[in-house]
């Protein structure tokens, strides 16, 4: 197993980056805040040509036919540049969505209720970016179904106050049935690889919060002195950057044992990978407020969003004690 980054992934990383830059400056992000519609249809056709969510998908199928060691790098950039979307969604749906792969299509992803599970029958399904959605795909053990135009035949109701401004989202009673387009080997791969990139989206934003930290606090003076020069402010700063590289480590990990799975089990690394960068993009959000002296709850600071983000993104593939019982499993096997 190799963890160094080649010559071509440092070009893929440098590249996407430069392009996030150019597509997604936070201002523009910021200006879709508390706004039904939060997807750029221009950028993400941009991600789409530039080859974003068909980086997994065979070169015979129109991708670019690369592994997930390089889509996690990708993700990770994805993360920190703060692009809202689904984004994991429509990078599984390549090759099974048409459209997906080009971003002509906005595919989204929600996991059925199991039938028996405690709360199923009562506890609301929540969908996120409805309205920018052409196609909505339902996981479950079963398989995977899909739901075209499901702002139309979704009878959905719009949530006033979503965590993260830029994730709207609504609520449906129940999901009515949709038409089979995979098998259930397929909706536990995409369970496995969701969880690799939005681990990857998550190490991206621990990183922006922690550079954001770090700057603020080299340029606010108190008592005469920038704030990064006191004890309590640099070990907060020093924690964010051992989270977010322990994380990033563990996503590197888990991508490439899923690209080689015979080095380890892809499950298990998945499973840890999703763990470690949910606490990093977390409670690096939540360090980034505090070196700005609690104005993360100010809408003009951006330090809360990176942090938003991230507790809504610990919620889907794989919840903390879920992940941690899996880990458990494993050992004890």
């Amino acid at each position: 197993m190799d963890f160094e980054i080649s010559e071509t992934q440092a070009e893929l990383v440098d590249g996407i980056r430069r392009l996030c830059e150019g597509e997604f400056p936070l201002d523009a992000v910021r200006s879709r805040e508390s706004t039904e519609q939060v997807v750029d249809r221009d950028g993400w056709r941009t991600l789409g040509e530039a080859g974003v969510f068909g980086l997994c998908l065979a070169e015979e199928a129109g991708g670019v036919g690369l592994g997930l060691a390089e889509a996690a790098l990708v993700f990770e950039v994805l993360g920190a540049t703060l692009v809202p979307g689904p984004l994991v969604a429509t990078h599984l749906a390549a090759g099974l969505v048409d459209g997906a792969a080009d971003g002509a299509a906005v595919v989204g992803l929600v996991e059925r209720p199991a039938p028996g599970a405690p709360g199923a029958a009562t506890v609301p399904v929540v969908v996120e970016h409805l309205a920018d959605l052409d196609v909505l795909l339902v996981v479950s053990d079963a398989g995977v179904e899909r739901i075209d135009r499901p702002a139309e035949v979704l009878d959905a109701r719009l949530l006033p106050r979503p965590m993260d401004p830029l994730t709207p989202v609504w609520s449906l009673d129940a999901l009515p049935a949709g038409a089979p387009v995979a098998g259930p080997e397929v909706a536990a791969w995409w369970r496995r690889d969701g969880a690799v990139l939005t681990a990857a989206l998550q190490v991206g934003m621990a990183q922006w919060a922690c550079e954001l930290a770090v700057e603020y606090a080299k340029g606010r003076v108190q008592f005469g002195r920038p704030i990064g020069g006191f004890q309590a402010v640099k070990h907060l700063c020093a924690d964010m950057v051992v989270r977010a590289e322990v994380a990033r480590c563990a996503v590197h990990a888990a991508a490439v044992t899923v690209d080689q799975p015979e080095v380890g089990d892809p499950g298990v690394a998945a499973a840890g990978a999703k763990l470690l960068a949910d606490e990093a993009a977390v409670t690096n959000g939540r360090s980034c407020i505090q070196v700005h002296g609690g104005m993360g709850f100010t809408w003009e600071v951006p330090a809360h969003l990176a942090y938003k983000r991230a507790r809504v993104l610990a919620t889907t593939f794989g919840r903390a004690h879920d992940l941690a019982e899996a880990l458990a499993a494993s050992l004890a096997g």
